[in-house]
């Protein structure tokens, strides 16, 4: 097997925040658009050297949403296949931080490259392709409940 063919094979981690606040409805997620496909997506990239995975999650949602917040531990994993600059398609695997979102910046790094929305939880599961990220979604509120 080629060197190429066994990379696009290999699952490479990255860490994702899954933002939220309470509002008078229910729990509402905050979901952005990817930059090519516009699809809906939660905030989320690559490990950082020296860093933690929740440092990860939390500088993601900064940098594609403008948010800050306080993190929960880890919820779980959701995996789909990211379209590389050279072509390959890898798959990855995210670790999912909830995030309680406690500022919403008016400018950020790639607003002028993705979306934001609030999303009720049934709105937001339905609006995501990854079956297990639209799980963990609709699990939210029951992590919620035990912290």
């Amino acid at each position: 097997m080629a060197k190429r063919e066994k990379l696009a094979k290999k699952v490479r981690q990255q860490y994702g925040a899954l933002p939220f606040r309470e509002a008078p409805g229910g729990v509402e997620v905050l979901l952005i658009t990817t930059r090519e496909t516009r699809r809906w997506i939660i905030p989320k990239g690559w490990p950082m050297k020296g860093r933690t995975p929740v440092y990860a999650a939390r500088r993601e949602a900064f940098e594609e949403a403008g948010l800050h917040g306080d993190p929960l531990p880890e919820v779980g994993q959701f995996e789909y296949v990211k379209r590389m600059a050279f072509g390959a398609d890898r798959p990855c695997r995210v670790g999912v931080f909830p995030l309680r979102v406690t500022e919403e910046l008016a400018d950020w790094p790639e607003k002028d490259e993705r979306e934001r929305r609030w999303f009720s939880l049934p709105d937001a599961a339905a609006a995501v392709i990854e079956p297990d990220l639209s799980a963990l979604i609709l699990a939210l509120p029951s992590h919620l409940a035990d912290g």
